[in-house]
């Protein structure tokens, strides 16, 4: 009997996808406890319209992933930061901050956990950082730290 799940459930899939099992284990365990409902035409149309309204919501993401990486593919982010007399920063220039950066200067949202430093910003010069934008697709600036 095929079978839309409501839950994820274990070795058998996650939620919202057609399933197929065995006619008594749908009608005595998955249908009483509302874990599944039963794939008829009008459960398949609704099942049809949920996945193309999630492709087309991942179609958009991608979009949008691959103009912001157009915009930021290749630019210099200019910071600026405070060092004492030997060239060294107090504290360090963190992702957070280049992230908000990124958020002022180009109006492109990015979370700080996506902004990976190939390595810790504590003096004074350039650097590459790698911005993940959605899976798979990602954009290498260079940041670019000087003297306040």
């Amino acid at each position: 009997m095929k079978v839309i799940l409501k839950q994820d459930i274990k070795k058998l899939g996650k939620k919202g996808e057609l399933v197929d099992t065995s006619d008594g284990y749908a009608r005595n365990y998955l249908f009483p406890r509302g874990l599944a409902a039963e794939a008829d035409s009008k459960a398949m149309n609704e099942f049809k319209n949920a996945e193309s309204s999630k492709q087309f919501k991942i179609d958009t993401q991608v979009k949008q992933a691959n103009a912001a990486k157009e915009k930021l593919e290749g630019q210099i982010l200019e910071m600026t930061a405070k060092a004492g007399s030997n060239g060294r920063l107090f504290g360090s220039v963190t992702s957070k901050e280049v992230a908000r950066e990124i958020q002022t200067r180009f109006s492109i949202p990015v979370d700080k956990r996506k902004v990976t430093l190939d390595s810790d910003i504590k003096s004074f010069g350039t650097y590459n950082a790698t911005v993940k934008l959605y899976n798979g697709i990602t954009a290498s600036i260079k940041v670019k730290v000087s003297e306040a």
